[in-house]
């Protein structure tokens, strides 16, 4: 049974940052690639970052480059991504993803979804 399970999301305020985590479970058989991806109401999901089974390639958005990080630690089957100097745009329903394609910006190849954890930035 496969199953994503986010945290870490919660308010903060504009240039302030934050961790998210995303705990993994039922994948140790496949070398899944790992993803986040955000949605606002009355906007489509959006991509943000994943990064490779063996965490040696990242891919980002450019909404976020330079600001988020993505990582992962399979000893833990966990993923995260560090949010510093958040904007109120980033306000989002953020979402922990698996893949087994790869890294993808595309949400139709991840295979498995998080519940979603709340991220709001505030003035």
């Amino acid at each position: 049974q496969v199953q994503l399970v986010e945290s870490g999301g919660g308010l903060v305020q504009a240039g302030g940052s934050l961790r998210l985590s995303c705990a993994a479970s039922g994948l140790t058989r496949s070398r899944y690639a790992l993803g986040w991806f955000r949605q606002t109401p009355g906007k489509e999901r959006e991509f943000g970052a994943a990064i490779t089974w063996s965490g040696s390639s990242t891919r980002y958005a450019d909404s976020v480059k330079g600001r988020f990080t993505i990582s992962r630690d399979n000893t833990k089957n966990t993923v995260y991504l560090q949010m510093n100097n958040l904007k109120l745009e980033d306000t989002a329903v953020y979402y922990c993803a698996a893949s087994i394609v790869g890294a993808s910006m595309r949400d139709s190849q991840y295979n498995f979804w998080g519940q979603g954890t709340q991220v709001t930035v505030s003035s």
